[in-house]
């Protein structure tokens, strides 16, 4: 396993952010195009899933590669993967959870809600200030899925 954090980029304005960040934590990034093959980032220590201005249920919209979702570690575990906006969606949409149009769409400020510890989240307070952008929200994950 080598120990690079690849980003898929599905077209977000902030993946650029997204890998700084990562490499603020002392962890190597590498931003990929959402079309990469598996074959390139299969060893990878863990994938983000950018966010992007598509819809899942719009035409030509990238998706994931099914292979991506087989993908393990050297230990046999999956292998992590964080959707953030559209990287969310599309992860959702392609293992059968549910996607659904946002009656509106939002753009702005918002108030992050954690709700449960995770080491993923330490570090961060409750409440915390985020931007967000979304036409469409993501309502329901498969059950073998958090």
């Amino acid at each position: 396993m080598d120990e690079r954090i690849v980003i898929l980029d599905f077209g977000a304005q902030y993946t650029q952010l997204i890998a700084r960040r990562i490499r603020e934590a002392g962890v190597f990034s590498e931003i990929l195009p959402c079309t990469a093959s598996v074959e390139n980032f299969a060893t990878a220590r863990g994938i983000v899933l950018s966010g992007g201005p598509s819809s899942v249920y719009q035409p030509g919209s990238p998706q994931l590669d099914p292979a991506l979702l087989q993908l393990q570690r050297g230990d046999g575990s999956p292998m992590p993967l964080l959707g953030i906006c559209y990287g969310l969606q599309a992860l959702v949409h392609s293992v059968g959870g549910v996607v659904e149009a946002a009656e509106h769409r939002e753009f702005g400020r918002a108030s992050l809600n954690i709700l449960r510890d995770d080491k993923l989240l330490a570090g961060i307070e409750n409440g915390s200030q985020v931007w967000m952008s979304h036409g469409d929200l993501p309502t329901h994950a498969p059950l073998d899925y958090e």
